[in-house]
């Protein structure tokens, strides 16, 4: 379908997996040959530190899931919902810990793409790679959705559909032209709205943790059979997310320190801040929280107009953060995917003043955009969820077999003494995750899957043929 690139002009790391048997060298000297020779990261500029990267990864998972899953999970499972976040908490981190062994080991676009795709082979990477950027399609577009029917709500009957439309094409499209204008401009956005964004959601657990009553943590008579998997499921969703930001490693200054400070700072953050609002919330709010859509706001609601409006407020700077984020991760792996051939060359160019990706930002941001407009975040959080599971597993699985054959292409890893234990349970939690989904939901999932599998092949083939 698309013919490969020069040589000199964007390999696959992986290119060289499958030489050592022929020529007869390790295969470890053909991982660093072939890192020396790889252009994917030609012409992008190393520019995100700690506190860049950290921020971003927090901005992209602290989204709009934390302003309405609360309310989800209290429905499901009711004072049992901070047990969810900390079983996926434990869950996230272990992948977190391999993210940032195989981060520092191979630090290129398209972050966790390009390592699984060293260590597991070019077809997983791509599969990887496709359940990344389609997850972060759907999530980022519910998020949009979201925004817009935040701004709707407060908008007069008759332009609601006006607004709507408006702050979809505004919120996505102006993040979008900030990130053509250089990745420095993409992570100040990112920065600001980080900051604004955890300050009502500090506020909210410092007043309300003086207002809970013992009597709201009463355990409900019973539970479906089904609420334990989709509670599991719609957590690891607010969860999700450090792996958009990890997009950008091609542009993160010295990675092999880098990448695991970042991801220590931040998932750590997130874990505190999501397991305290819950627990907030439900001493709060009490049963009333399972029939909240806008549960933070309803919270802070019981203290005067002021303080819920704060909490809408902060929902609203939490999805352009969340959208920033997103904007500024996921473009990079339709890029890293275009500069190893198999996506429209196109997609790989990089602009010569702003050393960004521009086209693979446009023309990722328009498709997000066209799906926002059609979309709702309800909709698609679940099975997003379920595509970055996937994506988790191959992660951690390649991670452990870049340590087990002590591959480091850009000095020394971080090398975590429990990597293994770390893989099992990051591996073993997202397994576990998927088979708490339907049927439906499952069916879903491996037709992604396959047909990512099959475009793949085939595009392979032609390019050969070709």
């Amino acid at each position: 379908m698309y013919r490969r690139r020069r040589p000199d002009a964007g390999r696959s790391i992986l290119q060289a997996s499958r030489h050592p048997a022929q020529t007869g060298v390790t295969r470890e000297a053909w991982y660093s040959a072939s890192m020396s020779a790889n252009q994917r990261d030609v012409g992008l500029v190393r520019a995100l530190g700690t506190w860049g990267l950290a921020a971003s990864v927090i901005s992209i998972i602290v989204g709009a899931g934390i302003f309405a899953v609360p309310g989800a999970l209290a429905a499901s499972i009711g004072v049992y919902a901070p047990l969810a976040f900390l079983a996926c908490a434990v869950a996230v981190g272990a992948v977190g810990i391999c993210f940032a062994e195989g981060g520092s080991r191979i630090p290129t676009s398209g972050g966790v793409y390009g390592y699984i795709e060293v260590a597991l082979g070019p077809l997983v990477g791509y599969v990887a790679g496709t359940l990344k950027w389609f997850g972060s399609l759907m999530s980022g577009a519910g998020v949009a959705a979201a925004l817009a029917d935040v701004a709707a709500s407060v908008t007069p009957p008759g332009w609601v559909a006006v607004v709507r439309v408006a702050v979809i094409v505004g919120s996505i499209g102006g993040i979008a032209l900030i990130n053509v204008r250089g990745v420095r401009s993409g992570a100040r956005l990112i920065g600001v709205a980080t900051a604004l964004k955890l300050v009502p959601l500090f506020i909210f657990i410092a007043v309300g943790a003086t207002a809970m009553h013992r009597a709201n943590f009463s355990l409900p008579a019973t539970l479906t059979h089904a609420a334990p998997g989709r509670a599991v499921i719609l957590a690891l969703f607010a969860l999700i997310g450090m792996e958009t930001a990890l997009c950008a490693s091609g542009e993160v200054m010295e990675p092999s320190r880098t990448i695991p400070r970042a991801l220590a700072l931040a998932l750590s953050t997130v874990a505190f801040l999501y397991v305290s609002i819950q627990v907030v919330a439900q001493g709060i709010l009490g049963p009333a929280l399972a029939g909240s859509t806008v549960p933070l706001a309803d919270a802070m609601g019981r203290f005067g107009p002021g303080l819920r409006s704060l909490m809408l407020l902060g929902a609203g700077i939490s999805m352009l953060g969340c959208l920033g984020s997103d904007i500024l991760g996921s473009p990079r792996m339709l890029f890293a995917i275009a500069r190893d051939g198999l996506l429209p060359r196109a997609l790989a160019r990089v602009h010569p003043r702003t050393h960004v990706p521009h086209v693979a930002i446009l023309t990722y941001a328009a498709v997000q955009l066209a799906m926002a407009l059609s979309g709702s975040f309800v909709e698609l959080a679940l099975l997003s969820a379920l595509a970055v599971a996937g994506l988790y597993i191959a992660g951690c699985l390649a991670a452990w077999r870049l340590a087990r054959r002590g591959v480091a292409l850009a000095g020394k890893p971080l090398e975590f003494r429990w990597l293994g234990a770390a893989a099992a349970v990051g591996i073993g939690g997202m397994l576990t995750i998927i088979a708490l989904a339907s049927r439906a939901e499952i069916a879903g999932l491996l037709a992604l899957i396959g047909i990512s599998a099959a475009a793949y092949l085939l595009q392979t083939r032609r390019s050969a043929v070709a």
